[in-house]
């Protein structure tokens, strides 16, 4: 049995590991992921199974040019041992009743439009936004959770939201990089 849950900081490696499977090493190429690059996850999902990570879902806060707070969802991910089970299917639901919940009024994808239309996104919702960087136009997807919540929305993406905790050595090892550069 498939259980969806909260991510915890405990699933990191396997998601990774997961992703680099679905998506391999590209998806660090993808507009998509100038947008998450140093910052928290506003909502992320797990799918496991006897104590494995199997599927994973983030959303990540971004705003549009004319000040619009949405949701940017992705990525979306399924073992492949389990696809077309609709393990993907139920992560979606789960993420977009969560959003809703939490009171969010949209959320937008670069995704495949037959797939993501099932759960109501549709191109038109995205029409008058752009992603900040090459990007499908007929794969930029938007879904209101909220009436008229990206009506009249246009401009260019940007990321908003927490940013990560830079790790203890990682900043230790920026420092001592500035002083070296300024000595």
């Amino acid at each position: 049995m498939v259980q969806i849950r909260d991510e915890i900081a405990s699933d990191g490696a396997a998601r990774e590991r997961l992703l680099d499977t679905c998506f391999g090493p590209g998806r660090f190429l993808k507009t998509s992921q100038r947008l998450r690059e140093g910052r928290l996850p506003a909502l992320a999902l797990s799918a496991e199974q006897d104590g494995t990570l199997v599927g994973t879902v983030r959303l990540w806060d971004v705003e549009t040019a004319c000040g619009r707070p949405a949701l940017l969802l992705g990525p979306l991910a399924v073992d492949p041992a389990l696809q077309g089970q609709g393990l993907g299917a139920a992560l979606m639901r789960a993420a977009i009743a969560r959003a809703a919940e939490l009171g969010h009024g949209a959320v937008l994808l670069v995704g495949d439009a037959p797939y993501y239309a099932r759960f109501g996104f549709a191109p038109e919702k995205a029409a008058g936004l752009y992603m900040p960087g090459p990007f499908e136009r007929e794969r930029f997807l938007g879904l209101e959770l909220k009436a008229d919540a990206l009506a009249g929305a246009e401009g260019v993406l940007h990321a908003t939201g927490a940013f990560e905790a830079v790790p203890e050595f990682a900043a230790e090892a920026a420092a001592q990089a500035a002083r070296r550069q300024a000595a």
